[in-house]
Parts: structure tokens; C-alpha cells; sequence
């Protein structure tokens, strides 16, 4: 196969932006074919044809269709290259649901739903990704505003106060004006705000049935266990562009399992989330007076202890960040063996808790743009934030 990149000359084919879509990036498209053909050699179109034919679909219309399996290769390659990802091992196991045909706000959130029900699989969490159309010349793709499929609601009550998630106050908010009926708990399930380029954003409930949620219980400390904290089972990225070969997908929204400090030192303990960490320190007995208890630190210990042994004791597909340090670095030397570099963003990489004691603390990565890949956009970010176009 030739290797000389045949439109290195072509820097007008680039990609850019219009008021309605995007215009293919033939550069990118030919990159990514050679490392398909490169990876997937047993291919029934030789490469310099499938090349042409590219090349042909997007002097024609702007932008070309990736075949079933240059779709799923690139999505695979795309979690294989997340540099913040520690759980990229798994990266070949992904089952990739194509779901470009599908128009309607009904359609993509049936699709979602299934989506939901696929990856649960009563327990045994299974990576997957669901990936709909792609912005064109033509037309913008569709999207989600949310950044996960599930997330919980956050209310700011009259003393400052957040009862719920207060990450998601502004956008609780937003769907609260769009005419959602919130029920004004701590683990309220938000709604879906789905938008296309046919329709104004609507709201879908997701069913309760396929929101998977786990007890946060402590195997010995029954006051952490009486607090009503609770954790869904799947977590469900649903605002990152997905881009391969010159190609942006928005809604591509994809999942694996928890890694349990995203739950027990993310999520439930930060200053802006659920901020428990006092609480938990409260049902411990702890020395809170103080830094140097180092109750912050005895706290968010016993909180993870509870959440690894909850879902465990839930049958539901959870990782600690020792397992996942050393399957990491297990992946890292395969894919140097294969020739590959592996990005890293050491600062997410690292667990955010007994970072030091895990083997991925202690040595250097390198970081580099590698494509395909997930970004994630200012105008996602806002959306998801609650500073949404249409919302007032």
C-alpha cells in the first residue's frame, strides 16, 4: 500500500465550518483510512479505491459516509485514544450501535433508552456507544444538552443551600422553565433535552425502569449507611463530539463502568456536587477541628469502601483504582509492543485518591493529539451547564 499522503497538497479541503454543518477534512479522512487498512487489512474494497471513492463524495457533497465497519474501528480507536481515560484496556470491546439513520427527538430517545438497556445488562456493565448522525453541509446533527444520560437534578434552596447535585442547579433549573415537573429530591433522575434540526429541544423522561441505582450502605459503619445515599449504575458520556476521519458526530454518547473514586472522591465529596464529605465525617465520629485529623482524608476512605461494597454487594460491575492502575499500565505495554503510542493526561490518569501508592503515579507520559477521538465542546459544556440557546 502506498504511504506517501496522496492529499497533503489539499490544505482547502481542511476542515471548516458553515451555518449549517461542516465540511468534510479530506486530510483527516485519509489518515484515518491508511490506519484502518493499516489495523483491518482484510478489506473487501482495496484502499486506493475506497480512497477515490471518499475523495469523489466529498468534491460532490462535502462530506462522505463512513462504511459499518470504518464507523466501529473508529470509535473503538477513539476510547483507545482518550488520554484521560485509565480504563482504555477495554477499548476492543466495544459494542458500537449505529444509529445514523435515526431523525426524530422519539426516534433518538428510543434509541438512547435502548441504549441504557443494553449497556446495564442487568448488572453486568457493558461498554457501548450509540452513534447518530453527523453534522453535514447540509445539516446540523442532532444532540443531547445533557452531559450524561443520567444525571441528578441540584435545587438551590433560600439559605444557599443545595439539595441535590450543585453542578446541576442551572440546569435543573433550565428543564424546570421548559416544563419539567421536578420532584425536588436529593437522586432526582433529570430529564433528556434532545434537539434536532427539524425541532425545537425537547424533554424525554428517562423510564425508571433502566435507571439502574445502587444503595451507598458501609459494610460496618451503619450511620454512612443511613444517610439514603444512592449512585446509578451506568455512566453514560452523552455531550463529547465524537471525530473520525474529518467527520463529527455530536451525539455519540458512549459508556464502560465505574471506577469507584469517581463515585466515592468525585462525585458524592466535591464542593461543587454533593459536598459529603463532612457528613461522612459526622457518622464517623471524626475530629473535623482540624486539618491535622486528617478527618478529610479518613472520610473519603470509608466513603469508598461503601461504594465498592455496594455495588459489588448489587451485582453491579464496579473497578478500584489499584485493579484499574495496573491493567492500565498492562495496556500500555501491549500497545508499545504493537507500535503504538499511548496519550496520557497524567493528572487524570492518577486516582484521586492514594494516587501515590498506585503504580500509574510514578513515571512520565507522553501526550500528543492522536485521532480519532472525543472532544468536548464550549457550546456542549454550556448546554450542559444550563446556559442553553432557547431556555428563556
Amino acid at each position: 500500500m502506498d504511504t506517501e499522503p496522496l492529499l497533503a497538497s489539499t490544505p482547502h479541503r481542511h476542515a471548516s465550518s458553515t451555518a449549517s454543518g461542516s465540511i468534510a477534512d479530506l486530510g483527516e479522512a485519509e489518515e484515518f483510512l491508511r490506519q484502518f487498512y493499516a489495523e483491518q487489512p482484510e478489506q473487501p474494497v482495496p484502499f486506493a479505491v475506497r480512497l477515490g471513492q471518499v475523495v469523489a463524495e466529498v468534491d460532490t457533497t462535502g462530506t462522505y459516509r463512513h462504511t459499518s465497519e470504518e464507523l466501529a474501528f473508529g470509535a473503538r480507536v477513539a476510547w483507545r485514544n482518550s488520554s484521560r481515560c485509565i480504563g482504555r484496556a477495554y477499548w476492543n470491546s466495544l459494542r458500537v450501535l449505529d444509529r445514523r439513520d435515526v431523525t426524530t427527538p422519539e426516534d433518538i430517545h428510543r434509541d438512547l433508552c435502548e441504549h441504557l438497556r443494553r449497556a446495564t445488562n442487568a448488572g453486568r456493565i457493558r461498554p457501548v456507544i450509540s452513534i447518530f448522525a453527523p453534522d453535514t453541509p447540509e445539516r446540523p446533527a442532532p444532540r443531547v444538552w445533557n452531559d450524561q444520560l443520567i444525571r441528578y437534578g441540584g435545587y438551590r434552596r433560600q439559605d444557599g443551600t443545595v439539595l441535590g447535585d450543585a453542578a446541576y442547579v442551572d440546569f435543573t433549573n433550565v428543564v424546570r422553565e421548559m416544563g419539567w415537573l421536578a420532584p425536588q429530591g436529593p437522586f432526582d433522575v433529570l430529564p433528556l433535552v434532545i434537539e434536532t434540526a427539524d425541532d425545537k429541544p425537547q424533554l424525554f423522561e428517562v423510564p425508571s425502569d433502566l435507571i439502574r441505582e445502587v444503595a451507598i450502605t458501609h459494610p460496618d459503619q451503619p450511620r454512612i449507611s443511613n444517610l439514603g445515599l444512592r449512585w446509578y449504575a451506568v455512566p453514560a458520556i452523552s455531550n463529547m463530539r465524537l471525530r473520525i476521519g474529518g467527520i463529527d458526530y455530536p451525539l455519540a454518547p458512549f459508556n464502560g463502568w465505574y471506577m469507584g473514586t469517581e463515585i466515592g472522591a468525585r462525585n458524592l465529596v466535591d464542593e461543587d456536587r454533593f459536598n459529603l464529605l463532612p457528613t461522612v465525617a459526622a457518622c464517623l465520629g471524626l475530629d473535623t477541628s482540624r486539618e491535622t485529623t486528617l478527618w478529610r482524608d479518613r472520610a473519603l476512605v470509608e466513603l469508598n469502601v461503601a461504594v465498592l461494597h455496594s455495588f459489588t454487594a448489587a451485582g453491579i460491575t464496579i473497578s478500584d483504582h489499584h485493579t484499574e492502575s495496573r491493567l492500565f499500565l498492562n495496556h500500555l505495554a501491549r500497545e508499545e509492543r504493537n507500535g503504538r503510542t499511548v496519550s496520557v493526561d497524567w493528572s487524570w490518569i492518577v486516582p484521586p485518591i492514594s494516587g501515590g501508592v498506585t503504580p500509574v503515579f510514578h513515571r512520565y507520559y507522553d501526550e500528543v493529539e492522536q485521532r480519532p477521538n472525543f472532544y468536548l465542546d464550549d457550546d456542549a459544556r454550556a448546554r450542559s451547564r444550563g446556559q442553553c440557546p432557547y431556555a428563556h
